[in-house]
């Protein structure tokens, strides 16, 4: 079990239940955020000195029955109770590898061939690994790097490029460390939290909250500097060719603005790369 990251999940779930959420009166002036040790030891029926071993890493061996009770007190979602249980070695995390991630060539042909779709390849740190033309259109304001997390927080253009920039910024993380948690000792998560930790106020308290939930349907809103605004749904699919890859696909509801808008930065991008 990696026992500072459990305890820290555990301090910072916990800060965000009220007592209230589990039927707990609320009496006298509270110290902290949230539940206190003793609350969360009576709600899952472990002794206090028990839950305390757990949050400072002395208690390395809970059993799954005492994982699920402490997730039903937290009021864990499906994925941050999965990402409890992995940080606590219940479930196979991915062994990664030194050497660069591949692309499969005949996905990378599929994504090719989605014109109208904006579709990018993420890799296990939210690196972009392929982008296909359209794509490479509508994510042409950024210019700081190849990786998602990094362009979301340091890239100057993207307090203006998302509709609404927070929400873009706790999705992110929420969906990075779910990926960070089923990779184990991968260098490059590593080196991507700590050049955020020094570089960005905003990602050190967003990661500090330990909210872990995995890439999902979304709708998210853009302000692109050639066309406007447009609203796309998202859907991310995991890659069974290569475990902690992404693919991560855009579309607009047909006959909106947005499609239209779409449309248009097709046809800018097909314009460029004929004139290139």
């Amino acid at each position: 079990m990696a026992s500072m990251e459990f305890g820290d999940f555990l301090r910072a779930r916990r800060a965000q239940v009220t007592p209230d959420q589990v039927g707990l009166p609320t009496t006298g002036r509270r110290r902290v955020a949230g539940l206190r040790r003793e609350e969360v030891a009576a709600l899952v029926g472990l002794s206090v000195d028990y839950y305390i071993r757990l949050e400072q890493g002395r208690e390395r061996h809970p059993s799954t029955q005492v994982l699920s009770s402490i997730a039903d007190a937290l009021q864990l979602d499906h994925d941050a109770c999965q990402h409890l249980f992995r940080i606590a070695g219940f479930a196979p995390g991915l062994r990664t590898s030194a050497r660069p991630e591949r692309i499969d060539p005949d996905l990378r042909q599929l994504m090719d061939g989605w014109l109208h779709t904006p579709t990018l390849l993420l890799g296990r740190a939210y690196d972009v690994l392929a982008r296909n033309r359209l794509s490479a259109a509508l994510w042409r304001p950024f210019t700081h790097s190849d990786n998602l997390l990094l362009n979301v927080f340091l890239d100057d253009a993207a307090p203006s490029f998302y509709k609404d920039w927070r929400a873009a910024t706790v999705n992110t993380v929420a969906g990075f460390r779910t990926a960070a948690g089923a990779a184990l000792d991968d260098s490059r998560i590593e080196d991507i939290v700590a050049h955020l930790r020094a570089a960005s106020p905003e990602f050190v308290e967003i990661w500090e909250r330990n909210d872990a939930r995995g890439k999902a349907a979304d709708i998210k809103t853009f302000i692109h500097p050639d066309v406007g605004e447009l609203t796309l749904r998202m859907q991310a699919f995991d890659v069974r060719s290569a475990p902690g890859q992404q693919l991560v696909v855009y579309h607009a509801e047909p006959g909106t603005s947005s499609a239209r808008a779409l449309d248009l930065l097709g046809s800018l991008a097909a314009t460029a790369d004929a004139v290139s």
